[in-house]
């Protein structure tokens, strides 16, 4: 069991085994939740059609709604991300989730991505803007930039998160690429 846990990511050795003994050691109906939730989780959900979010039916609830602008997409590496976004409670389009990003050295490569499903999206849909979303770091701009490539041929608008300090962020605590980037990205106030 603790090699399995240390398969997790972020999980490391200690952690393992604290897992695995808190599992030993746990009641057997806790013990049993546990294990029906992790048989639940492999039978009852799956990705969504449309976008690749998790979902527990065919479509997930925001592809679904009518209530979202399904002319703007928000591209992100993994479902979760799609979860932060939400929470920030200011996005109303859809999603497009790659499932990674590219990495050759790690054998990750854009056919291995779900970049040819944004393309069909794009080609077939109604589709304004396509907001990349992904991690600014040199996987995720390496990604970035192909992607804006590929959609070079559509008539439509093609944006990045910004980048910057975080709000109660310190200038001193920042590296110079964050700095750097805010500067270039400042907005005008006046």
């Amino acid at each position: 069991m603790i090699e399995e846990f240390s398969k997790f990511p972020g999980i490391g050795k200690k952690s393992a085994q604290r897992l695995a003994m808190y599992l030993f050691r746990s009641k057997d109906q806790d013990f049993q939740k546990f294990v029906d939730a992790v048989v639940a989780l492999k039978r009852d959900l799956h990705s969504c059609q449309i976008c690749y979010n998790i979902t527990e039916k065919a479509i997930c609830s925001i592809c679904g709604s009518e209530k979202r602008d399904k002319s703007v997409i928000c591209v992100v590496e993994e479902a979760s991300d799609i979860l932060h976004i939400e929470r920030a409670n200011e996005f109303r389009g859809v999603y497009h989730v790659l499932g990674g990003v590219l990495m050759p050295l790690k054998g990750i490569y854009k056919e291995e991505l779900r970049i040819q499903e944004l393309l069909e999206r794009v080609k077939t849909g109604n589709v304004l803007e396509v907001i990349l979303a992904l991690n600014p770091d040199t996987e995720g701009d390496t990604t970035s930039l192909m992607l804006m490539k590929e959609l070079e041929r559509f008539p439509l608008k093609v944006t990045r998160l910004a980048r910057g300090i975080p709000i109660g962020g310190d200038l001193e605590f920042s590296d110079d690429a964050t700095i750097g980037r805010a500067m270039a990205g400042r907005i005008t106030v006046k």
